[in-house]
């Protein structure tokens, strides 16, 4: 029987594994973790909103109707692509055709030593990492007595003003506006000054004028100040140095957290290696039209590893929509060619952008449909309730929103982990530096 082998659970993994169910052939999906994740919704975790198991789901759970594949637990080395097989730290396994979609990381643009003080958000890990900085902040801000200290506490930085940067900040401004009102005696977290910074002329530069400045509205209500055009310098313990309209500014803040790009993950650079296949600056692979590597019809690469074309198509973006029509083109064209046909190059069909700012509010771009406010945000809810994996998970997510929605609290407030020393903070640059938003 043809042997498929998937590295990687994530979208376009697990998609191309359930659109291979019942066919002939015998699949075995590896993955370093034994969970599907949600990543569209890790924000909603990192900011208390909801608990790691409910944007989770276990692999063997979701693929527990498709008994021609098989989930192994285990960490890919390397490929050999001569005697085709995928190398793990325990065994190999053998292949006919070969799915590699293990995604991407977060991308710091040559400077990864900023990674300690500016986290990034691609796993369960990032965000309770970015939770427990959030919430110690303002802990640390109710224990200290200075008012220069006490300010550096309360001001966060989101660099990074894509859809995750601003889902982000405008989670972080409900937290301080509406979620921790009354609980503090010594701060108002309702002054915490959160910055947004991005260096293109606007947020959501992907997405139409009209919304872009809408999204800027819905964050000032919020008491984000977004900065366009503001490009990092330098991220350390105490803060950010930016450069901004020609000018040198610097924001004395303790929480910093990143959402500026993504590079593809290191197992692209081991499979650029083995079959000679070209990379961008970003490590994704250029691809054949078909998604194949150049030379190799039997690997395809897909989801956020998958760059360009050899046709010169540009990459997809790095969004959940691509990686899930990958696997399913993936899996249609192994199953065309065990049935000694073709299939026609791939092709995104783009059915629209989403990004919710905070309660009530989103922007968006529905089959060529601008989209603001009340209904882009109940429009936002209903479609990720959708792609949630696992009724469970659905049902737990809607009751768990029906609930902050009622009453403005986040149950999923835990400080885990034991947080490091914070860095002395740089004299002689203060945050006025820069405007905080109106209120």
């Amino acid at each position: 029987m043809h042997r498929v082998v998937i590295v990687g659970g994530g979208f376009a993994g697990l998609y191309a594994a359930r659109a291979l169910k019942g066919k002939p052939v015998d699949v075995t999906v590896i993955d370093r973790r034994n969970f599907h994740l949600f990543q569209p919704m890790l924000y909603q975790v990192a900011t208390g909103g909801l608990s790691a198991v409910d944007i989770a789901s276990p692999l063997r759970v979701a693929l527990r109707d498709a008994r021609n594949v098989h989930t192994l637990l285990g960490e890919v080395t390397g490929f050999d692509v001569e005697r085709r097989v995928v190398q793990t730290k325990e065994r190999e396994v053998p292949y006919d055709s070969l799915i590699v979609a293990t995604g991407s990381r977060h991308h710091y643009f040559g400077h990864p030593e900023w990674e300690t003080f500016a986290p990034g958000l691609k796993t369960l890990e990032d965000a309770q990492e970015i939770r427990r900085r959030i919430l110690t902040a303002f802990e640390a801000g109710e224990m200290e007595p200075d008012p220069t200290l006490r300010r550096a506490w309360l001001t966060f930085v989101i660099v990074g003003g894509g859809p995750t940067g601003v889902e982000l900040a405008g989670a972080l401004g409900e937290i301080a506006n509406d979620t921790l009102q009354g609980e503090f005696r010594n701060i108002r977290p309702e002054e915490a000054q959160i910055f947004l910074v991005e260096a293109s002329p606007r947020i959501l530069g992907t997405y139409p004028d009209g919304l872009s400045a809408k999204a800027v509205e819905s964050l000032h209500k919020l008491g984000v100040l977004a900065l366009p055009g503001a490009r990092v310098v330098s991220v350390d313990g105490a803060g950010v140095d930016l450069e901004l309209s020609g000018t040198h500014r610097r924001i004395q803040a303790h929480t910093v957290l990143w959402a500026a790009g993504v590079e593809a993950s290191e197992l692209g650079g081991i499979l650029a290696a083995r079959t000679g296949a070209v990379r961008d600056r970003a490590g994704r692979i250029t691809v054949e039209p078909d998604l194949t590597v150049p030379g190799h019809p039997e690997i395809f690469v897909l989801g956020d590893l998958a760059g360009s074309t050899t046709a010169g198509t540009p990459a997809e973006p790095a969004v959940a929509p691509v990686a899930m029509q990958h696997g399913r083109y993936a899996a249609a064209l192994v199953e065309a060619r065990l049935n000694g046909q073709s299939a026609p190059p791939f092709r995104y069909h783009n059915r629209g952008t989403m990004a919710t700012i905070g309660r009530a509010s989103a922007v968006g771009v529905i089959a060529g449909l601008n989209l603001s406010g009340w209904i882009a945000w109940v429009t936002w809810l209903f479609v990720h309730l959708m792609y949630l994996v696992g009724f469970q998970n659905r049902l737990l997510v809607f009751i768990q929103w029906a609930f902050q929605y009622f009453t403005f609290n986040r149950r999923a407030r835990l400080i885990t982990g034991e947080p490091p020393a914070p860095a002395p903070a740089r004299t002689g640059l203060e945050t006025e530096s820069v405007a905080a938003a109106p209120r």
